[in-house]
């Protein structure tokens, strides 16, 4: 069974950066794909950055193109999520969550949802 635990969110001001990281417990964290959703008040969940299980394939959305990076290190059992020239819009609880394929990177079709961690992005 997938567990998962995210962590690194904070309050930064526009333009700076964060580094998100989704912890995975359990001996099958390399047959999943990971995918990075957020919630922000009153909007539903929304993906933001899927990675393959594998092979590093990755989809990100449209607003984030060029701004995060997501990665995973199958030796650690994580994925990260750097989060680089932040928008007060990226403001939003982050969670991670697990699926068979990175694409579509939708909430529908992932599970083993964590906590989520809160990034603010405050000017």
């Amino acid at each position: 069974q997938l567990q998962l635990v995210e962590s690194g969110g904070g309050l930064v001001q526009p333009g700076g950066s964060l580094r998100l990281s989704c912890a995975a417990s359990g001996l099958t964290f390399d047959y999943y794909a990971i995918g990075w959703f957020r919630q922000a008040p009153g909007k539903e969940r929304e993906g933001v950055s899927c990675i393959s299980s594998s092979d590093g394939s990755a989809y990100y959305a449209d607003s984030v193109k060029g701004r995060f990076t997501i990665s995973r290190d199958n030796a650690k059992n994580t994925v990260y999520l750097q989060l680089n020239s932040l928008k007060p819009e990226d403001t939003a609880v982050y969670y991670c969550g697990g699926g068979l394929r990175f694409r579509p990177c939708v909430p529908a079709v992932f599970h083993s949802w964590g906590r989520g961690t809160q990034v603010t992005v405050f000017s």
